[in-house]
């Protein structure tokens, strides 16, 4: 269980605190309207109303003793700026901003934030490869240009094995299972044929992964 301090309560925050309280974590949230916190008092361990770019108010909640600090100001990037500035300064120990173009981004990371979400960017990835690319089921994106796809069965591969086929070393890509229907098989047989109803969850760099499938996006 974590202790989560979760600044901003709009569709986005109220998301998060939905998401965390599933999850069994703990969350303090804050946003200085007061309906807003209202709204979402029977999800969340406890709520402020307060203006988050009071340094004040925010040494009052001791924000070194959560977890993690989520800052999901929409609409106000200087109220985000100076929010995510001051936790920082006041010992948070891990910050997550919500940025809403690349310039916030990368002033966001370069000003205490220590993990940058920009929602409409990631969305936007995450759609054009679930929904444009062929044979894209689902789509995460990790780091360093790494994702995990999960990926339909492509036609050339029914009927092969996992080891005749060499795909680490020809395209610098991992099979990390196969699925059949609601069944993840994680510990596959290197030497049992894939058929046309299995998927594959493959984890490399987007780049070798369209190579490998001929994804097209």
């Amino acid at each position: 269980m974590k202790q989560v301090l979760l600044i901003g309560l709009g569709r986005y925050g109220q998301n998060i605190a939905a998401r965390l309280n599933e999850m069994g974590h703990q969350v303090m949230a804050v946003d200085k309207d007061e309906k807003r916190v209202n709204a979402i008092l029977d999800i969340v361990t406890n709520a402020q109303i307060g203006d988050s770019t009071d340094r004040e108010f925010l040494e009052s909640l001791g924000v070194r003793n959560f977890d993690y600090v989520i800052i999901a100001i929409a609409g106000d990037f200087e109220s985000s700026m100076i929010t995510t500035v001051m936790v920082k300064e006041l010992g948070a120990p891990n910050v997550i901003s919500r940025a809403s173009s690349e310039i916030q981004e990368q002033l966001l990371k370069n000003n205490g934030a220590d993990v940058v979400i920009y929602p409409e960017k990631t969305v936007g990835i995450w759609t054009a490869n679930r929904y444009v690319s062929e044979h894209v089921l689902d789509y995460f994106d990790l780091a360093d240009g790494y994702s995990i796809y999960e990926i339909s069965m492509p036609d050339s591969w029914v009927g092969k094995t996992l080891a005749s086929m060499d795909i680490r070393s020809k395209y610098g890509i991992n099979i990390l299972a196969v699925r059949s229907g609601e069944h993840l098989n994680v510990t596959m047989d290197p030497n049992e044929k894939f058929v046309k109803s299995q998927s594959l969850l493959v984890l490399g760099k987007s780049e070798n992964v369209h190579r490998c499938f001929k994804v097209r996006g």
